[in-house]
């Protein structure tokens, strides 16, 4: 899994900041996250939820909302019409890139956000909210009485959020008088899913009440139990991805071919920045990451190298094994292959993969004899055997390589008999 950068112009004119957590395998569909008041796209509810989402196979992007983060634009000026604005422009740029997202998730005033944004973006299929408000005035209370009656008395003020200090202008506060959230839910046209927790106690559970009352069907209520507003336990964000991915998997586009026939095959491997040895190997149209071992510094997070190369021949052996029992017309149900490596300093070459072969089927020994032999002729198992020629150029992958139909030749030439 990846994050990759992802940046995009605000209708005012400034710069935003976000990043998209890239799943490891096709996308089932793409997701936009809206953060909630002053978190930023860094926050923990941000980043686990969207993490969690691209191992479910939803690509997700969030980003800071002006003035926060990376972000351009001032925080507290332009007010809550700007943040929907903005959420709506990085939905077109996500379209743009050639991923549209049909999902659109909201978090606290994010979540208000999301529901303001959604009836203008024909792309969005599905909303989801987390401890959203449904009075998006609900904001003022995080300012305290005193912080009101200055904005309103100067102008402009200092304000303290979540232990940080912010310039709150008068513009803002009238904003947020000025939005009918509830007309706007009750247009929504969208199938809603409000997830919210009965203890939290910066946004209430009758916000989720009032909201659910609003929408017309189809809308769903999940109750997030004893978490935090700002999910803070691990558990909780995990939870509420996976209702959130299983809720919206009816409304996501099907997922689509992993590999055509005449596409190239390269392998790439790139670099995830995430621990020592972690990259992401992109292969067959699908994405997965490789990586070393805890012990020797890596983060045990998938595969390694050898294990590639073992995986490579056992995929090999059984699909070779399978053209030939089709093709001899034996009743073979099942073949499976299992290869170890080790490295034996004492033998030549010192690489060595064992193998194992199981064959399920009612045929006789003979048959199990020369479907073994068949084994030997693997394109990969020759390819392994002779050694190979690796020329090694500059320049940005992918490289000229053979067609994805080439192994596939290969192994009928191995079949041949």
């Amino acid at each position: 899994m990846v994050a990759s950068p992802f940046e995009f112009t605000s209708p005012s004119g400034y710069r935003l900041v976000g990043r998209i957590e890239l799943p490891d395998a096709p996308a089932r569909g793409w997701a936009l996250f809206a953060h909630c008041f002053t978190c930023g796209k860094d926050g923990l509810a941000a980043v686990r939820i969207s993490r969690a989402l691209a191992r479910r196979g939803i690509g997700t992007l969030r980003f800071d909302f002006a003035g926060l983060g990376k972000s351009g634009g001032t925080f507290g000026e332009a007010g809550f019409g700007a943040d929907v604005a903005d959420l709506a422009a990085a939905a077109e740029a996500m379209a743009a890139s050639g991923r549209p997202p049909t999902l659109l998730i909201g978090h606290s005033l994010g979540g208000a956000a999301a529901l303001a944004a959604a009836g203008g973006l024909a792309m969005v299929k599905a909303v989801a909210t987390i401890g959203a408000p449904f009075d998006i005035t609900h904001v003022l209370d995080q300012f305290g009485p005193e912080g009101v009656a200055a904005i309103e008395r100067d102008g402009e003020a200092e304000v303290s959020l979540s232990g940080r200090p912010f310039r709150v202008r008068q513009s803002f506060v009238e904003d947020l008088r000025h939005h009918d959230q509830g007309a706007r839910i009750a247009g929504l046209k969208r199938p809603l899913l409000i997830l919210h927790a009965p203890r939290d106690e910066t946004v209430g559970i009758d916000n989720a009440s009032q909201i659910f009352l609003a929408a017309r069907h189809p809308k769903s209520f999940i109750s997030l139990d004893s978490a935090d507003h700002l999910l803070t336990n691990a558990q909780d964000v995990d939870y509420a991805a996976e209702v959130i991915a299983s809720w919206a998997s009816r409304y996501l586009p099907p997922v689509p071919e992993t590999r055509d026939a005449g596409q190239e095959g390269d392998v790439v491997a790139e670099e995830t920045r995430a621990g020592k040895f972690q990259v992401s190997i992109h292969a067959g149209g699908i994405r997965f990451l490789a990586d070393e071992p805890v012990d020797v510094g890596g983060l045990g997070s998938g595969p390694t190298p050898y294990d590639l190369v073992s995986a490579g021949l056992a995929a090999c052996t059984t699909m070779t094994l399978r053209m030939y029992a089709d093709q001899k017309g034996w009743p073979v149900a099942r073949i499976r292959t299992a290869v170890g490596h080790v490295r034996q300093a004492s033998a030549t070459p010192p690489d060595v993969f064992t193998r194992r072969i199981a064959i399920e089927g009612e045929i006789d020994a003979e048959q199990r004899r020369r479907m073994l032999e068949i084994a030997e002729r693997c394109p990969v198992h020759r390819a392994l055997e002779r050694g190979s020629q690796i020329e090694t150029q500059p320049g940005e992958p992918p490289a000229a390589s053979d067609p994805v139909e080439a192994h596939a030749a290969a192994m009928a030439v191995a079949v041949e008999s």
